[in-house]
């Protein structure tokens, strides 16, 4: 027999813990908010839409008993809305004992973010970065210890990151696009664990990835390029083949809360190929531990976002 599944009903007492989610209005971030509050977390919904952000919390408020949650507005396509995003947290909130990088948009047409960005490495890396980076004195002056969670992909295995052309500039694919990204988000997981113990901080950095899950991200891509043929074959194959989005996001919750977590680990579900499951911890592929790619990464996004992460123990 194999270890017993893990699920909502595993994770610790979370009273006292605040939770910091992008992303958090739908999908693996719905799912998230709404178990994390359900252990009685105070969530931080961190979502770029006004509406749906009040919407989704009217949703958790209305099935669950006395949730904690507030909603703050969140562009990451956008660095003055993650600045302006930080600023509200810290004026609301003394600590922050988990952060979980966890919105992202995926295989979508060529698009720019507000500062210049390729969209997809844009929102699902660099925001993320700026963002940890920006939240992380209050990470670190959180008592006992603190987690950042940064949701990847199983296709991270298929990126590369092209450093010559970053943004997609000269050639541009929307799944080789993806795929950079959330390598990205892998390599730079593993070098601020890397950092955070060189330091001898009191948080930890923990990368996993949903599998395959039925949200809103795989339709994302099909309706910005006015495909109706590729928006039904994908709700489709999610119909047939996907798990839920409660399901898929075990692995960001296992990530966050497991007692057992250390620094630098990787969890995903542990099923067929890795794509439905109950959450373990796996192997990533040999380029997302690259710590010279690593690195080199880290020193562009420092000069992209103009955050600097600094930690010592370190060369830039």
């Amino acid at each position: 027999m194999g270890a017993p599944a893990w699920s909502v009903d595993d994770i610790p007492d979370l009273r006292g813990r605040t939770v910091a989610i992008t992303g958090a209005n739908s999908g693996l971030g719905f799912a998230a908010t709404r178990a994390f509050a359900s252990k009685g977390a105070h969530v931080v919904m961190g979502c770029r839409d006004r509406d749906r952000a009040q919407s989704a919390r009217d949703e958790i408020e209305n099935a669950l008993a006395d949730p904690s949650l507030s909603t703050l507005q969140l562009d990451l396509a956008d660095l003055s809305s993650v600045r302006s995003f930080v600023e509200a947290f810290d004026a609301e909130h003394d600590d922050l004992h988990v952060l979980c990088n966890n919105a992202g948009v995926m295989a979508i047409p060529r698009r720019e973010t507000v500062d210049g960005f390729e969209m997809q490495l844009g929102v699902n890396h660099l925001g993320h970065f700026a963002l940890t980076g920006l939240l992380l004195d209050r990470l670190l002056e959180t008592p006992g210890e603190s987690r950042i969670v940064t949701q990847s992909s199983g296709l991270h295995e298929n990126g590369d990151i092209e450093f010559e052309d970053l943004h997609g500039e000269e050639r541009y694919d929307r799944w080789d696009a993806y795929a950079q990204s959330k390598l990205a988000n892998l390599l730079f997981a593993y070098e601020l664990d890397r950092r955070l113990r060189a330091a001898d901080a009191s948080a930890i950095s923990v990368g996993c990835h949903p599998g395959y899950a039925d949200t809103d991200l795989q339709r994302r891509g099909p309706a910005m390029m006015g495909s109706r043929l590729r928006l039904w074959g994908m709700k489709l194959a999610n119909a047939l083949l996907a798990q839920s989005a409660a399901t898929g996001a075990l692995p960001m919750l296992y990530a966050a809360t497991a007692p057992a977590i250390e620094g630098g680990e990787y969890v995903g579900p542990g099923g067929l190929m890795n794509m439905r499951g109950s959450p373990t911890l796996q192997d990533s592929s040999e380029r997302s531990r690259d710590e010279a790619v690593a690195a080199r990464l880290w020193k562009v996004s420092k000069a992209l976002t103009g955050v600097a992460i600094d930690l010592g123990g370190r060369a830039e």
